[in-house]
């Protein structure tokens, strides 16, 4: 169980560090909202992100990821409500909420190799 975890929590890594090499440098919103293969890009990792969170909390709820509701709710709100979601959406939570979430999985990574160890 600890190893499928651990992947889930890779899963996440990957994701965030995928948006972040997606998102134009300098962070520019307007160059975000012009690049529709770079939305959609950003768009998939944060599904990824949602349900590898949301498999992590039903195997393991007493494992604590900030926002984990909204980062689920987020998930679904993308693929059932996904003409409700807009680009300033995405780019916020992308530059707002993802770099604390992957302060997070990565400490929780450490600690998941630490105990396989």
């Amino acid at each position: 169980m600890k190893g499928k975890i651990l992947s889930r929590l890779l899963d996440i890594k990957t994701a965030v560090d995928q948006i972040f090499d997606f998102l134009p440098m300098p962070r520019d919103y307007f160059e975000f909202k012009k690049d529709l293969k770079t939305q959609k890009a950003v768009e998939r990792n944060i599904e990824i992100i949602g349900e590898a969170v949301n498999q992590i909390l039903k195997a393991h709820p007493e494992i604590e990821i900030s926002n984990s509701r909204k980062i689920v709710d987020t998930r679904n709100r993308i693929i059932h409500g996904y003409d409700s979601v807009s680009s300033e959406t995405i780019w916020g939570i992308s530059i707002k909420n993802l770099p604390k979430l992957k302060d997070e999985i990565e400490l929780l990574i450490k600690q998941f190799e630490a105990k396989e160890d």
